[in-house]
């Protein structure tokens, strides 16, 4: 009999790991507490250790019509709009690291994840439905959910995000360090910008005490803004939030016209406290796991936010892949000795951009940005050097031949 998952969350992570486990020939139970798959959320960057992992899934092919591919990641100065780095990556990505970068809506890539699960298991994600709590016992798990409703299972995963439920219970609740940061986003159709509109790349303003990241969605037709200032006056961790305009335009006073633009034509603008988490000591627990937010949640700064929740499912479903029912909590274990030293590195590094990003002072970024662009100028492949770590990693196959599922 096929071992059999219920995976809590039905996000990217969540939804990546049921694809994952199905094509190990799992048995998988998605429970997600919204009401529907929806709308939620803006664009992500999805970088080419992520679209390996998409490509090895099958869901790629049905990302196309509504991914966009930048020509280049830049940075520029969010006062002058005078460009720092310009850093090809549309051919240079497959290139270098075997896979291209590309930008995409959140429901897009959701909208994807979602028809690959159902083509493999049709009817496995139940909305509305919540964990409550699990249980152990000797072979598997018992998820008890909201109504009291109990689901059996040989593995539970907690990919129910920043606030999960089962990591709170695997390691009591978190006490996460306010990084004294907001975050605004907002989404405005690029013909509305006119020749107002940011270019389109992968693009990050950088400023004293704030950042700003402009890049496109929707096959290029939606621009997207994610604004990150230091605030210590807004400490909600809520993507839901809607924002004033006039303060996201008073945040960003002075910067350049075309970023001004985006916060003036946004018909929406949403605001977050950004929390930062140490690295946690375990992320398993006998047949429970934890992976995505749930298990390592990282500022926005080098996103890899949903990448690394893809990776997550990918090596779960590598480490399951020759465990028997009795092998599972090694198996898990297994997988947090892979995962834990990358994404903590990530992590690490996400928090070093923050500040790299927000200079105080104009002597400070002349020290920090001038390096920058020599580089870009002179030795464009040395700054591309640095991201082999994250952007080059090789993904074993899950399946040999890949099967035609």
């Amino acid at each position: 009999m096929c071992p059999k998952a219920i995976i809590v969350g039905g996000g990217i992570g969540g939804l990546s790991a049921a694809i994952c486990l199905r094509l190990i020939g799992w048995q998988v139970r998605v429970l997600e507490q919204a009401p529907k798959i929806s709308e939620v959320g803006a664009g992500v960057q999805i970088s080419p250790n992520g679209v390996k992992v998409l490509e090895e899934m099958d869901v790629m092919p049905l990302l196309e019509s509504s991914l966009f591919e930048p020509d280049a990641i830049e940075i520029l100065m969010g006062v002058s709009g005078r460009k720092l780095l310009h850093l090809p990556m549309k051919d240079a990505a497959v290139h270098r690291w075997g896979a291209r970068y590309i930008q995409i809506h959140r429901a897009d890539l959701i909208a994807g994840l979602t028809a690959r699960l159902a083509k493999l298991a049709p009817d496995t994600v139940q909305v509305g439905t919540q964990a409550a709590s699990y249980t152990h016992h000797t072979h598997g798990v018992r998820v008890v959910l909201k109504d009291g409703t109990i689901e059996d299972a040989d593995l539970a995963i907690g990919a129910d995000g920043i606030h999960s439920t089962i990591r709170n219970q695997m390691l009591g609740p978190d006490a996460p360090h306010f990084t004294g940061n907001i975050a605004w986003r907002a989404l405005v159709p690029a013909e509305r910008l006119g020749k107002l509109a940011p270019p389109a790349t992968g693009c990050i303003w950088v400023g004293c005490g704030k950042h700003a990241v402009t890049t496109r969605v929707r096959a290029g037709e939606l621009v997207n803004f994610i604004g990150v200032v230091e605030r210590s006056d807004w400490k909600k961790e809520s993507w839901q939030t809607e924002g004033s305009k006039q303060d996201a335009l008073t945040d960003f006073v002075g910067w350049d016209q075309r970023l001004l633009s985006v916060i003036q034509h946004a018909k929406t603008l949403h605001k977050w406290a950004l929390f930062d988490r140490p690295p946690l000591p375990y992320w398993h627990e006998k047949h429970v796991v934890l992976l995505g937010d749930a298990a390592h949640p990282m500022l926005p700064s080098m996103a890899q936010g949903a990448v690394q929740s893809i990776e997550d499912a990918y090596m779960l479903a590598q480490c399951l892949k020759e465990a028997k029912d009795d092998g599972i909590p090694r198996a898990i274990a297994n997988y947090f000795d892979e995962r834990i030293k990358r994404v903590t590195k990530v992590q690490r590094v996400s928090a070093q951009n923050l500040r790299l990003f927000h200079k105080p002072s104009l002597p400070a970024q002349i020290l920090s940005y001038a390096p920058v662009w020599l580089a870009g100028k002179l030795a464009p492949g040395l700054v591309q050097k640095q991201n082999d770590w994250l952007y080059g990693k090789v993904f074993e196959p899950l399946t040999t031949p890949k099967l035609n599922l």
